[in-house]
């Protein structure tokens, strides 16, 4: 009968066509459900929604309040005019005249140009990816993944911040030097050279801190102020530039007067005189001026005065001439000086003596700066780092796809052809220094109707970018610090005790908490802690270029973005903006990275230097997230390509390594039953090639599908314990020998495959219960000899050292018996690379016969060590020819007999299930027992001759029959006929009751066990594992570890016990073994 919850649903969707898929509504909802969730897209990155999910849920019964919307902005107000106000800033009305006194109009342009192509190309790339709260961060992150994401998201919202602080010096600039001078703390009347400079500072420094806690104050109020203070600051921007268009238009009817004073060609400072003469004529009288007194030492004609000044004449001409002038030639290349040069006017000839030394260089106009065209180039591109402005508010945007685009790329395209055309007028000016025209703001002379028009407007200009930097950075920290990817921005508030722990708060990231309407309050604080530190430097020439390796570096990556998710052609990458081409972002982003250098290489390599560490300590710390970014395609993209690399031949001698598979077996709780073998393979790989830990779960995948699972997460938590880098891999068999055949057959992908398997020793391969562990070993040997693959059996492997012990001394001894590849050589060698086996040294022993001359063999050998570079000592064991003693003899027959009995109890085992199944299958009438004990003994003899024959699969489906099935308890048991032993034990000494039953129940057994002789080729092989053992055991009973050739496994199964006896007396007495087959080719060569 069905559930109540079935007949619930089949009521549910009774009617509703579905009955066919109701089964799997409880997984896979009805798309008319799902429509309305996946219509509504949220502008919460990942990340953040979990955040704020959890939020809500830590609330728990806290009492509802009235949800507070957050701001929902539009193109214009979200993007377009942020954009304007960042770009129309403080470079452009404060450096525009000044770069192009230095640069020209033709180096100007090209700056001009190369700046807004770099960030059109940008905005192509930016405005084709989905842009969520975080704005750039979020597109790098997503695209590239956490770590770059974090790194350059960091340096953004660091060069964002110090922009706040640039724009905010900027403000103070014009305030103190062009509007009100006397409001100056530290007065600069009387002060010239650095006393003046550093008094200009220390204002700067003042008034700069208390307009960011203003501006800081109005932000954290909320940002709708700032949107609503942006419209009258984007309006004196706008009156600003259009009076400066009408003031060029003027210049050309009516030039303004606007003198300027040349002492021959050197241009004069307009506080040094107040007549642009040396001498007046007052009453018919000839009177020296001020500038007179400037250059001599008294007020009369007669007086001494300097050498340049009475040789050359005094001119005044007009500063802007007007467009009419032809100046616009002369202006067109650039006359870069050296910091303290005197401005010198081109065209205009002088007399000068070259060896007479420039004195009252004060009176001039100086450069002070020292110029360059990269310098422009660093100094100019902050002020069009404002297309940024938009995207970092993206989380406030009503529908950011929408409005992203059309905003920047409008901004852009106005800004750019404004600012050209801005660039050229300029040109027009003869004197780009303000203190040549009575300190006025140059561009403000241009202006009609009044020069206070761009001063006021360039103040609040100034103004509305702070503003716009001081909102946009702390979003852009609250959305890092709510992804989580960077482990010292998730801290609890209590840990500062900035809340009460029992607050609902107390466990919320301090960054990524805000106000009920999302305003990020502890973000902004940092924020303006942060800026005070570009206020503190005071200098807007040294924070620019700063800000513009930053800025820099977040347009490349986005450009790389863009271009990686379009030659990746990853799936869902589908571009809104239908013009974009990956070549577009190539060209951005090496426009970025040349402009980088141009700008200032060692800014540029310090921002490059700090980006790298950001990404190294949030990889080293574990940034766990999964975003679908580009860098994983790369490497999915780099795996394929070199999969199908390694197809095309095996790997070249010299960079052989061993590439592992681990076979470990796991208990009842799918815990791992060896660990020390991944301690083992990590000492031995230290994370270098291929590691697969495999292991198999007997049964049917449908049936053991979790066991499967819950085995594999076993084997990734003990990989982790070990710090084994690698990979895990779990099979599921009907019996746990083909599964490990699986797994020697198909672990690895293509040419990366395993070379190498490692497997422990079967402990207590001895007792009957343990019979089936010893002969799926000797398959393991065997299957690896087939496919070529070395083979490393570590013995008492729970001796072996963990990672964290250190052998301090000791030795790592080799017993080289047969070539295999070189196995033996290389081991060792890696082994000593890992910090447990680094202060062992190496020794290695070889065997010489009879026949071999054990000298030469030491000299051969010390020779070939010589050229592979490997440091050891050498030593030559001679083993001569002995007779074999009746230890040997004895130890042999024993070996056999025991062999011989557990074949008598493998066959009374099928026997008794041939039995059961006949006395089954008479119960059920199709068939009648006869002559049982004849049939018993016809078994006997059939088995005798066919099970050395019989297929494992068979036997092992013989045992798991009888393991299943309990025994019947009619089943005729008789006194000449015991039931097969499942627990008995054989040793080398003597019988167990149950093998001793056996015997007596088999008189000619027991007679041909009595009677038998062993074999002559047993015999040898005794012998050479008995003297092989007294040798090692003589020379490396104290070693570390030893290493030993394996020998290869019998040809047919009969001899399997007596394989693993020869492997047993070979090893005897010994802590540590490693057997080592090698894998058929050299894996060892004296080239590097």
């Amino acid at each position: 009968s069905r559930t109540a919850s079935d007949v619930e649903k089949s009521q549910h969707y009774d009617g509703k066509n579905m009955a066919l898929f109701e089964e799997e509504m409880d997984t896979s909802p009805m798309v008319s459900s799902l429509l309305s969730s996946l219509a509504n897209y949220s502008n919460l990155p990942t990340g953040s929604k979990e955040h704020e999910e959890a939020e809500n849920n830590e609330e728990g019964a806290r009492p509802s309040k009235k949800p507070v919307k957050a701001p929902q902005l539009g193109t214009l107000m979200g993007v377009y005019l942020p954009c304007i106000q960042n770009i129309f800033g403080v470079i452009l009305f404060l450096r525009m005249t000044w770069m192009v006194g230095i640069g020209g109009v033709c180096g100007s342009f090209i700056i001009v140009f190369m700046c807004c192509s770099t960030v059109r190309w940008c905005t192509d790339s930016s405005v084709c990816l989905l842009l969520s709260a975080g704005g750039s961060y979020y597109m790098i992150s997503r695209s590239l993944g956490p770590e770059f994401g974090g790194a350059v998201g960091i340096c953004f919202y660091l060069g964002t911040t110090f922009a706040g602080a640039m724009y905010i010096l900027g403000c103070i600039e014009i305030l103190l030097i062009y509007i009100v001078p006397q409001a100056a703390i530290f007065k600069l009347d009387g002060l010239e050279g650095p006393e003046a400079e550093a008094a200009l500072l220390n204002n700067m420094r003042v008034y700069g801190t208390i307009v960011l806690s203003l501006m800081a104050v109005v932000v954290f109020v909320g940002v709708k102020y700032v949107n609503k203070l942006a419209l009258v600051f984007l309006a004196c921007v706008i009156l600003s530039i259009l009076a400066v268009y009408a003031g060029v238009i003027k210049t050309a009817i009516d030039p303004p007067v606007f003198p300027v004073c040349l002492l021959g060609n050197r241009t004069l400072v307009s506080k040094a005189y107040d007549v642009c003469a040396k001498v007046i004529e007052i009453d018919n009288e000839t009177v020296t001026t001020t500038l007179w007194r400037s250059f001599c030492d008294s007020d009369f004609l007669n007086a001494t005065c300097d050498e340049y000044f009475i040789n050359n004449n005094i001119t005044e001409i007009q500063g802007i001439p007007g467009v009419t002038s032809g100046i616009l030639a002369e202006n067109l290349f650039g006359n870069y000086l050296e910091k303290g040069m005197i401005l010198e006017k081109r065209g205009l000839a002088s007399n000068v003596d070259p060896d007479s030394p420039t004195s009252s260089t004060n009176r001039y106009v100086l450069a002070d700066i020292t110029s360059f065209f990269t310098l422009l180039v660093g100094i100019y591109f902050p002020s069009v780092t404002g297309i940024m402005a938009g995207s970092n508010r993206s989380g406030d945007l009503r529908d950011a796809q929408k409005s992203i685009p059309i905003g920047t790329i409008a901004a852009i395209t106005t800004t750019s052809t404004t600012i050209l055309y801005l660039f050229i007028l300029t040109g027009f000016l003869s004197d780009m220094f303000g203190e040549g025209v009575n300190g006025n703001l140059v561009i403000g002379t241009l202006a009609w109707p009044s020069p206070w028009v761009i001063v006021f407007g360039s103040f609040f200009s100034t103004c509305g970018a702070g503003l716009q930097s001081l909102t946009g950075a702390p979003r852009l920290l609250q959305a890092i610090s709510r992804d989580g990817i960077i482990p010292f921005l998730r801290v609890s508030t209590h840990k500062f005790r900035l809340l009460p722990v029992q607050t609902p708060f107390a466990s919320l990231q301090v960054f990524g908490h805000g106000k009920a309407n999302g305003e990020p309050t502890w973000a902004l604080l940092l924020t303006a802690s942060i800026c005070e530190i570009g206020i503190i430097i005071a200098s807007l020439d040294s924070v620019a270029p700063i800000l513009s390796m930053f800025f820099l570096m977040c347009y490349m990556f986005v450009n790389l973005a863009c271009a990686l998710q379009t030659l990746l052609r990853t799936p869902n990458w589908r571009p809104r903006f239908k013009f974009y081409h990956w070549a577009l972002s190539f060209l951005g982003m090496s426009l970025c990275l040349s402009l980088m250098f141009i700008c200032s290489w060692y800014y540029a390599i310090v921002a490059m230097g700090i980006a790298t560490c950001i990404y190294k300590y949030i990889e080293f710390c574990g940034a766990e997230k999964e975003w679908g970014d580009g860098i994983r395609g790369i490497s999915l993209s780099a795996a394929r390509f070199a999969l199908m690399r390694l197809e095309e031949g095996p790997p070249h001698t010299k960079n052989w390594r061993p590439q592992i598979l681990v076979l470990v077996s796991v208990d009842a709780e799918q815990n791992v039953e060896q660990p020390r073998l991944l301690s083992l393979t990590n000492q031995l790989k230290a994370g270098k090639g291929l590691t697969i830990v495999g292991t198999s779960v007997q049964g049917t995948f449908l049936d053991k599908h979790t066991e499967a699972q819950r085995a594999d997460q076993s084997l990734r938590k003990s990989m982790e314990t070990e710090k084994v880098k690698g990979f895990s891999q779990v099979v599921v068999s009907s019996n746990l020998r083909d599964g490990t055949s699986h797994l020697i057959q198909v672990g690895g992908l293509g040419g990366l495959k395993h070379n190498t398997v490692m497997i422990s020793w079967p402990r207590n391969w001895k007792q009957p219960e343990y019979h089936q562990q010893f002969r799926n070993f000797i398959e393991v040997v065997r299957e690896t000899t087939i496919a070529s693959l070395a083979l490393l059996v570590p013995k008492n492997i729970s001796s072996y050292p963990s990672n964290g012990e250190r052998f301090t001394e000791g030795h790592i001894d080799v017993w080289w018996i047969v070539h295999d590849g070189g196995m033996l050589m290389l081991l060792p060698f890696l082994l000593r690379q890992h910090k447990v086996w680094r202060k062992c040294k190496m020794r290695i022993f070889t065997v010489a016969q009879m026949d071999d001359n054990s000298i030469q063999m030491k000299k051969d050998l010390i020779t070939f060590l010589y050229h592979l570079r490997i440091d050891a000592e050498v030593e030559v064991v001679e083993m001569h020819d002995s007779d074999i003693s009746a230890y040997t003899y004895e130890k042999t027959l024993i070996m056999e007999q025991r062999s011989q009995i557990l074949k008598q109890m493998h066959l009374t085992k099928n026997e008794m299930e041939r039995e059961i199944q006949s006395i089954t299958d008479s119960s059920r009438g199709s068939i009648r027992r006869k002559n049982t004990s004849a049939l018993r003994s016809q078994h006997s003899i059939d088995e005798g001759v066919s099970v050395a024959e019989k297929p494992e699969e068979e036997v092992q489906l013989i045992h798991g029959k009888k393991a299943s099935s309990p025994t019947s308890p009619t089943s005729p048991t008789s006194p000449s006929t015991p039931a097969a032993p499942v627990g008995g034990t054989v040793t080398d000494n003597k019988v167990t009751d149950k093998g001793k039953t056996l015997l007596t129940a088999t008189p000619q057994a027991a007679k041909d066990l009595v009677n038998m002789k062993p074999n002559q080729t047993d015999v040898r092989r005794m012998h050479t594992a008995m003297r092989l053992n007294e040798f090692i055991m003589k020379k490396s009973k104290e070693a570390k570890l030893v290493l030993l050739n394996m020998p290869g496994p019998p040809k047919n199964r009969l001899g399997n016990e007596n394989y693993m006896e020869f492997l047993e007396v070979l090893t005897e007495g010994l802590n540590r073994v490693l057997l080592v087959r090698g894998g058929g080719r050299e894996v060892i060569t004296i080239y590097s």
